[in-house]
Parts: structure tokens; C-alpha cells; sequence
């Protein structure tokens, strides 16, 4: 059995469905109730509180390991969920990290993220790490604007990254937890394109068919919306970035597909697949 945290994200979701698909029992983690594939189990728990996850993690031989925002505060301690794992008896742990680990190591949570890594590396178990760079489906947070206004609004919109498609996310830590050849794999997971928020816009208009205006935030007016939702070390840390990647942020990586043995997907799919949400 393999557990999902996550499970009803951008990330979780397709995870728990190819996972499933590929005949595995899977147990499905949120904070609240959700609808999951037929033959999944779900268990609500709060990953602030470790020991909520003891139910889910009971017979699982694999984790999938993604941390909720509230996780990067400076009071949290996610390394706690690394010790239960081991000792509820599983195996092998994908973590979903951040590229930022790597490239902005003195951020601070990803000085925090680190020290998840580690304790992972140093558990004893079976483990793989994913170091994700920005997801396309960022996106999603202009959709009621769209809706509604045919606006996006977005701080430095002439700068871009190579945002990676959440599917392809999902389809990597699944090949982690399935196949031995991954253990102890650090990838870094990237879109085949450098994109900037404009460009975004842009492909989002194209799919509607229809005009989609271009409002440029400040970081400060940025911030004040990132920090509904997450704390302010991780919006700092992202903004940072996405205000002025260094070289090892633009590069795109080979690790989709070393892994999945094709290409990643450009952001336009993810728009054709999402499209609905911003009619």
C-alpha cells in the first residue's frame, strides 16, 4: 500500500490515479474529505500534527511526502513525519522538495526544506527527491480574475521560469515509488520552456479564444496576496525567483525525461487541459 498526502492537489491527485491505475493500493491523504478514484481509501489528517498520519500510515510500504505550506513556517517541524514513517514500517519515501534547495540554499525554508532531505537521506529507508522549480499551476490563481475581469495579475511580468506541468510532477514521483532504479535519485523537475507571466497570459487568451489583460503587482502587493495562503519566509523565498532567477533556475532540466523517457510538457497542454477554469 502506498500513501498520498496531498492526495486532492495539483500534484496528489494525478499521483493517486496512475497509482491506482497501475493495480497499487493506495491510501489518500487530505485535510478534509474528499472524493477519491474507486478502490482508493482516504484518511483525513493534518500533517502539522504527525501523529494524525498514523492511521493512514499503517501497512503502507511507500510515501509520497508532500508538505503543506503551513509546514515552511519556522515552528514546524515536517522532519517529525520522516521518523513516523520509519517507525509505522515504510520503506521507501519520495519527497517532494524544491529546486530552491539547491539554488537559493540560504533562503530559509529552503534551509528547512534541507533539513527534511537529510533526515530522509539519514532514516534508513529506500528514498527519492523531487526538486520541482515553479508549477504551471501557479495559473490557477488568476482564474476567478479571468473569469470575472479578463485579467491577470502578476508581479514581474517580463520574467520568466520554466514552469513544470504538475502531471508530469505526479508521473515522476510515481516511477520513484514503483521502480527500484530510482532510489536514491535527486531530480530536478523543470518544463521544456522558460516563460513569463505575460507569455502565460497569452497561451491562456489563446485557449479562450477571447482578450486576457495584463496587470503588473508590485512585490509588495504580491506578497500581501502570497501571504494569505502561505507563510511569509516561503513567499519571500519565491519571490526572490520569479523576481530574478539566476542561471541554474532558467536551465532546463534533462531529469523528466530521464525519468519518463519523453519530454516535459509545455505550459500550453497544462492550459488546454485546465482551460475550463478560466471560462
Amino acid at each position: 500500500m502506498i500513501v498520498v498526502t496531498g492526495a486532492t492537489g495539483n500534484v496528489g491527485r494525478p499521483l493517486t490515479q496512475a497509482l491506482a491505475e497501475a493495480g497499487e493500493q493506495v491510501t489518500a491523504v487530505s485535510r478534509h474529505a474528499a472524493a477519491v478514484p474507486d478502490g482508493v481509501r482516504h484518511v483525513a489528517a493534518d500533517l502539522t500534527e504527525a501523529g494524525s498520519l498514523t492511521t493512514a500510515l499503517h501497512g503502507a510500504k511507500g510515501l509520497f511526502l508532500l508538505l503543506s505550506g503551513d509546514l515552511h513556517a519556522p515552528e514546524a517541524t515536517p522532519a517529525d513525519l520522516i521518523g513516523l514513517a520509519a517507525a509505522s514500517g515504510v520503506r521507501r519515501v519520495v519527497l517532494l522538495s524544491s529546486q530552491g534547495v539547491a539554488t537559493r540554499p540560504l533562503g530559509p525554508t529552503r534551509v528547512a526544506m534541507r533539513a527534511v532531505e537529510d533526515a530522509l537521506r539519514e532514516s534508513g529507508l529506500d528514498w527519492a527527491v523531487l526538486r520541482p522549480g515553479g508549477f504551471a499551476s501557479n495559473a490557477l490563481g488568476w482564474a476567478e480574475s479571468v473569469r470575472t475581469q479578463g485579467t491577470v495579475a502578476a508581479p514581474f511580468g517580463g520574467v520568466g521560469v520554466p514552469v513544470i506541468d504538475p502531471a508530469d510532477i505526479a508521473e515522476v514521483a510515481a516511477a520513484c515509488l514503483l521502480d527500484d532504479r530510482h532510489n536514491g535519485g535527486v531530480y530536478e523537475l523543470t518544463g521544456p520552456e522558460v516563460i513569463t507571466p505575460r507569455q502565460q497570459a497569452a497561451a491562456i487568451a489563446a485557449a479562450l479564444g477571447s482578450s486576457v489583460r495584463f496587470h503588473e503587482l508590485t512585490r509588495d502587493e504580491a506578497k500581501a496576496m502570497m501571504t494569505r495562503f502561505v507563510p511569509a519566509e516561503l513567499a519571500d523565498d519565491t519571490l526572490d525567483i520569479i523576481s530574478g532567477p539566476n542561471p541554474a533556475e532558467l536551465r532546463i532540466s534533462p531529469d523528466v525525461e530521464r525519468v519518463l523517457g519523453r519530454a516535459p510538457h509545455p505550459f500550453k497542454d497544462w492550459v488546454d487541459r485546465n482551460i475550463a477554469a478560466f471560462r
